[in-house]
């Protein structure tokens, strides 16, 4: 273990001061003031999390950067925070994003700014909370937190049918999360009052009572993720959430799911990770190739993004349950690459609305001939939607498919058909948006993408090409955990 440091708090309390401060003292008279004060916030939280990259020992076990203090001492909570390579990469992804973000929102948020910053803000600490918790009540406050700033940013900054969206992500998240809290009780007295998570990682329990705890968790995760048939929630919450709430919730909160299987589920309850492990490859291949075929006839921009993120996120599922090296760490560097590309469509989409006010895609043609800019990164994230070689897209898809082949060459070929439907959705997007003759008065009048536009996704292109071409920095950073993981599962015993 590496010797006790402030980072991990830093990055996570950081951007909760800042977003507390905003909302305390913010006037919706001086909006100017107001960003430049969220931007700082921002950037400080982002630099504060890389020492974490610099620092981290790649050949190092367990936890680093470990804290440990008592904060309920009657229950034995602790505050308890540490990251391993799994978690690593997550907290400056997290922290990047919301820089992002608030450069999104700088001249199209009108109302409300401070709160809007605010709430981006505190959500961002809660986040990276749940990656380095290492008490498991500790985690689950800074989960069901989340709930909250993410629940107003929908609601009250939202489309149409904001509330309805908001009550629906509300409601099927927080029920998701109530078996899950059973579960962490019944853990913490297994374990002789304790909630730490690398305690309950070693409790010898049998199958049966593994298999229960798997589903408890699964209720939450599987919710969270979302994976088929407990999806529905995300493409409502997606077409009413404002730009900045689709690139949060896609790039960042889906993550959160898929991170409690790696850190919950697989560990604690490694034999009935097993046994449950063709349910678990049946449900993503559903969602990878059904949700794809699902994106194919979308007529909304949001909602064929929306259904695209959940065909990906089939792929991380995918992975972690095929229990090898290849599969789980590509399902996690999918993770990673995926904030950055769905984040990126979600910012394109944006730009397109907020000068048309429509995400329909029959309202659009032809915007290569007034938006080249704009077109040429669209085309560029799309392509990275469906895998292209170079891009951060293909790298976690093909270490999955290889992974999945060497599992069973059929479910690899089943998952490399997601490739085929990923370039169908995307490439027909493109070609009726983008392509083609200018087809109505307001594409004629489109003004290019301007210079703050032309930054956050110039940066985030960045990103993906530097991350398609040279993956080992993320890939090289998880080995050592994803392989103390997998020799932790290895081994199913199944006993009654």
């Amino acid at each position: 273990m590496q010797s006790t440091s402030t980072l991990l708090s830093l990055s996570i309390w950081l951007p909760i001061a800042f977003g507390i401060f905003i909302l305390a003292f913010g006037r919706d008279n001086n909006p100017a003031l107001v960003r430049g004060v969220a931007l700082i916030g921002s950037i400080c939280s982002f630099i504060v999390t890389l020492p974490l990259i610099k620092l981290f020992d790649n050949t190092a076990h367990g936890m680093q950067f470990v804290e440990k203090h008592s904060w309920i001492e009657r229950f034995n909570v602790f505050y308890a925070l540490g990251i391993d390579g799994i978690s690593l990469w997550l907290i400056p992804l997290t922290a990047f994003i919301t820089v992002i973000v608030v450069i999104a929102a700088w001249e199209v948020i009108e109302k409300q700014v401070s709160q809007y910053m605010g709430a981006f803000l505190i959500l961002s600490g809660l986040m990276i909370g749940v990656f380095c918790a290492t008490d498991g009540m500790l985690f689950y406050v800074f989960f069901e937190a989340t709930l909250i700033p993410m629940y107003i940013i929908v609601g009250v900054w939202g489309g149409p049918n904001r509330v309805y969206a908001a009550f629906k992500f509300f409601l099927y998240t927080l029920m998701g999360s109530l078996l899950t809290l059973l579960a962490i009780i019944y853990l913490y007295l297994k374990a002789g009052h304790s909630f730490d998570i690398l305690v309950w990682h070693k409790l010898p329990l049998p199958l049966t009572t593994q298999i229960m705890i798997f589903c408890a968790f699964l209720m939450a995760f599987a919710v969270k993720v979302p994976m088929w048939p407990v999806h529905t929630w995300l493409p409502d919450a997606h077409v009413e959430a404002p730009t900045g709430g689709s690139v949060v919730l896609a790039a960042i909160m889906l993550k959160l799911g898929a991170y409690g299987f790696l850190r919950f589920s697989l560990p604690i309850a490694p034999d009935a990770s097993h046994y449950m492990a063709g349910f678990m490859i049946t449900l993503s291949l559903i969602a990878v190739i059904y949700i794809g075929l699902v994106a194919l006839v979308q007529k909304d921009m949001k909602k064929l993004v929306a259904y695209s993120s959940i065909a990906h996120m089939g792929f991380v599922t995918l992975g972690f349950f095929m229990f090898n090296d290849m599969s789980v760490q590509g399902a996690i560097v999918q993770m990673i690459s995926h904030g950055f590309i769905s984040g990126a469509m979600f910012l394109c989409i944006g730009v397109l609305y907020d000068r048309v006010h429509s995400r329909e895609i029959a309202d659009y043609g032809g915007v290569v001939n007034t938006m080249p800019k704009f077109a040429a990164l669209f085309v560029f994230f799309s392509m990275a939607n469906c895998g292209l070689p170079a891009t951060s897209g293909f790298v976690g898809e093909f270490m999955v498919i290889l992974g999945a082949v060497q599992f069973n060459f059929w479910i690899g070929m089943l998952a490399a058909t997601a490739l085929i439907f990923g370039a169908a959705y995307s490439l027909w997007m493109v070609k009726r948006v983008v392509f083609g003759n200018i087809t109505n008065e307001h594409v004629a009048h489109l003004r290019d993408l301007n210079k703050r536009e032309f930054f956050m996704l110039g940066v985030l292109a960045i990103a993906v090409l530097v991350m398609g071409l040279y993956p080992a920095p993320f890939t090289d950073a998880m080995q050592v955990s994803v392989a103390d993981l997998l020799q932790h599962v290895s081994v199913p015993k199944l006993t009654p």
